[in-house]
């Protein structure tokens, strides 16, 4: 139903604005004015995964920019992005980065600094259940190009003309 999926939305919308507060699926469900039980198989069917997985994909986005700028200690970004328990923290982190905080923390960065952020989110988006994440850095990703002969600019223009 379409009032549904304008509720959703909005919840998701939430999730998104507010991942750092404490939000669980009963008021997240208040929010979408549905059961919680309505709510949560209404999101999966809408969004693919529930919402708690949702709202943890998101909050695992944000702790891994946070790392990146490498200021914050692994407990400080666990706290500031609404976990509360630094082993589940880690252990989701882990999970869906394929590394733990720490280690993600640690290596080195500045390649993909050059990248614009709304590229940088794609790639660095966590992945649950698919291949592995995919650094932001384009040159390491960058697939090999094979059987290309160079043109010369100006050239693919005179060999289109009969």
């Amino acid at each position: 139903m379409l009032t549904d999926l304008v509720r959703l939305r909005r919840a998701r919308d939430t999730m998104d604005r507010d991942y750092a507060e404490p939000l669980d699926v009963p008021a997240l469900a208040r929010s979408a004015h549905m059961s919680p039980g309505h709510f949560s198989r209404s999101f999966r069917a809408a969004f693919g995964e529930t919402p708690y997985s949702y709202l943890m994909t998101r909050r695992i986005e944000r702790a891994k920019a946070l790392l990146r700028r490498g200021d914050l200690s692994v407990t400080d970004v666990c706290f500031a992005v609404g976990c509360t328990s630094l082993g589940s923290f880690s252990s989701r982190f882990t999970e869906l980065v394929g590394e733990s905080p720490s280690a993600y923390r640690a290596r080195p960065h500045e390649q993909g600094a050059a990248v614009p952020a709304c590229v940088a989110k794609i790639f660095t988006r966590p992945a649950r259940n698919a291949e592995p994440v995919r650094d932001a850095s384009p040159v390491r990703n960058a697939e090999p190009v094979r059987n290309v002969e160079p043109v010369r600019i100006g050239e693919a223009q005179h060999a289109a003309r009969p």
